[in-house]
């Protein structure tokens, strides 16, 4: 799918701020953060939606990111985490290609879930710290 941004995003096509990568999954920071630490974990196989996805790649996935989420937990101190998926354009989903969402949160953080509809690119040395932090504690 060479025309898909995810899938040239994986295949080291366009650049972008790795935290985890193996054979089947790759995980980087979201350029448009909307917490510190939100990143986007993907299949490296183009899938365009979760009723897509085979059940043994979901599973996987879903193991990568509870990694992911122990390593924003001890690197960022977050005390918690959404993960999001969206699939389908009423649900918000803008890339066609299955992607989660992990956002680690604070208590206080004022996080409005509901209201990320930013298009504002955000701070790359901040996205680079934090995901030196997550792979640090990979």
């Amino acid at each position: 799918m060479s025309e898909c941004l995810f899938c040239r995003i994986a295949a080291g096509a366009l650049p972008s701020t790795g935290v985890y990568e193996d054979e089947r999954y790759f995980c980087f920071m979201d350029i448009h953060p909307i917490a510190s630490g939100h990143c986007l974990l993907i299949p490296k196989e183009h899938y365009q939606d979760v009723y897509a996805m085979p059940d043994e790649l979901l599973g996987g996935l879903m193991i990568v990111a509870k990694r992911i989420a122990f390593a924003a937990r001890a690197g960022l101190k977050a005390e918690g985490l959404n993960l999001i998926q969206s699939n389908g354009r009423a649900a918000s989903q803008i890339i066609d290609h299955y992607h989660l969402h992990l956002l680690p949160r604070w208590s206080g953080d004022k996080l409005r879930i509901g209201a990320w509809e930013s298009s504002r690119a955000g701070d790359s040395e901040a996205i680079n710290a934090a995901a030196e932090k997550i792979r640090g504690a990979l």
